[in-house]
């Protein structure tokens, strides 16, 4: 594969990323309630809420991404900071990575308002 390959595969990649991205932002057109996804226990239960994407079946679901070990407000976090973590898939049925596409500041700044 030519290096011209390798930059048209990469802006493929970047583009597909963008526009994952631009989806999981918190508007009410898309219609999923973030908050209640975030509830449900199969989002996880310690870390940093995320919009993730599931490499297995492409779903996007709102999970809790291991927090990164650099010393940054959590609401400061972009996507590119966080890892790719393993967790259960319920459509695919078993343990699949999964990729912080968006870290959703809202549903972080809701949680410390619960815990004061």
């Amino acid at each position: 594969m030519s290096s011209i390959d390798d930059v048209a595969d990469q802006e493929r990649d970047d583009a597909e990323r963008s526009e994952l991205h631009e989806e999981c932002n918190d508007d009410p057109v898309d219609g999923r309630d973030r908050d209640a996804e975030l509830d449900d226990p199969r989002a996880g239960h310690r870390g940093i809420p995320v919009d993730a994407v599931c490499t297995g079946c492409k779903r996007i679901k709102v999970k809790r991404a291991p927090d990164p070990d650099i010393d940054v407000d959590d609401r400061d976090l972009e996507p590119a900071d966080l890892t790719s973590f393993k967790h259960v898939c319920h459509p695919c049925g078993t343990a699949t990575w999964w990729n912080p596409i968006s870290v959703l500041s809202g549903l972080i700044d809701a949680e410390r308002r619960d815990q004061e």
